[in-house]
This record gives C-alpha cells, sequence and structure tokens, in this order.
C-alpha cells in the first residue's frame, strides 16, 4: 500500500482552519479594545464591586498587577493612597514592551486617575479606562493585593 500525499488545498484548508482557532481565542479582547480606541477613547469606567463596608488603613501601598494581552503576559505597578477609606490618589506605572501593549497602557495610565480618586476602595474596581480593557484586570489584582495589605482587622 502507498501513501499518497495530501493534495494541496486540503493541506491549506487544515492550516487556514488552525489559524483561524488561533486567532480567534485572542479576537474578541482585541476588537473590543480597538474598536474603543478607534472611537472616543472615553472610558466606561468603574463598577461598583462588592458592597462591603470593610476598614482600610490611611497610607500609601505599592502593588504589581498582571495579566495576558494578545502579545503576552504583561505587568502594572499600581501606587494607591488612601484616606479615610477613599482613594486619594493612584498613579500606574507600565511594564509592556510590545508596542501596541505599551499604548494600551499609556492610554490606561492618563485616565485612571479621573476613575479612581475620590472613590471608596470598598466599590472600587474598574472594567475600562480609556479605551484598554485588559490593563484593567492588572489593576484590579493589584487593588486585590492592596486592600488585602491596608485592611484593618
Amino acid at each position: 500500500m502507498t501513501s499518497r500525499p495530501l493534495p494541496r488545498t486540503l493541506a491549506i484548508g487544515f492550516a487556514g482552519l488552525g489559524l483561524v482557532g488561533a486567532l480567534a481565542g485572542c479576537s474578541a479582547a482585541s476588537a473590543t479594545d480597538a474598536a474603543t480606541s478607534a472611537g472616543t477613547g472615553a472610558s466606561s469606567g468603574t463598577t461598583a464591586g462588592p458592597a462591603t463596608s470593610a476598614s482600610y488603613k490611611d497610607g500609601t501601598y505599592t502593588e504589581d498587577g498582571k495579566y495576558v494581552s494578545p502579545s503576552g503576559p504583561q505587568s502594572v505597578t499600581v501606587k494607591l493612597t488612601l484616606a479615610g477609606n477613599k482613594v486619594t490618589a493612584v498613579t500606574v506605572t507600565g511594564h509592556a514592551t510590545d508596542p501596541t501593549a505599551k499604548s494600551y497602557q499609556a492610554q490606561f495610565v492618563d485616565g485612571i486617575s479621573a476613575e479612581a480618586v475620590g472613590k471608596d476602595i470598598n466599590s472600587l474596581k474598574v472594567s475600562r479606562v480609556a479605551g484598554s480593557s485588559l490593563t484593567s484586570g492588572g489593576f484590579n489584582e493589584a487593588l486585590t493585593t492592596i486592600k488585602a495589605d491596608a485592611l484593618t482587622s
């Protein structure tokens, strides 16, 4: 029995299906970010987190948060100042090396103060800031750690 090589069109078809499947896994977030950043760049802001009455120590806290973008793992450093359970200052430093991820992190950095400063930390959670939805994941991860660090017993 002799084996025949796959016809070229069949091989190309399988390769195309594999590519479509690989791209589908990262297209939803990329398309959302791209569509949003192509628009006004306005943020969709904060979402209310679970209503809690936890009390946090005043002070300045710094933590890192990680997330995954289509170009791979990314991280941000969040520095947040609390007074009376309210965010009084926030800075985010992005650590991306990929140009696209850098661009989204820069948009996030430019818009995060307007979304977080003055908010009660108990309900602070961002979903998209200035067109960047994936960076929000890193910010929220860092925020969770900051809450644990600042929680009074």
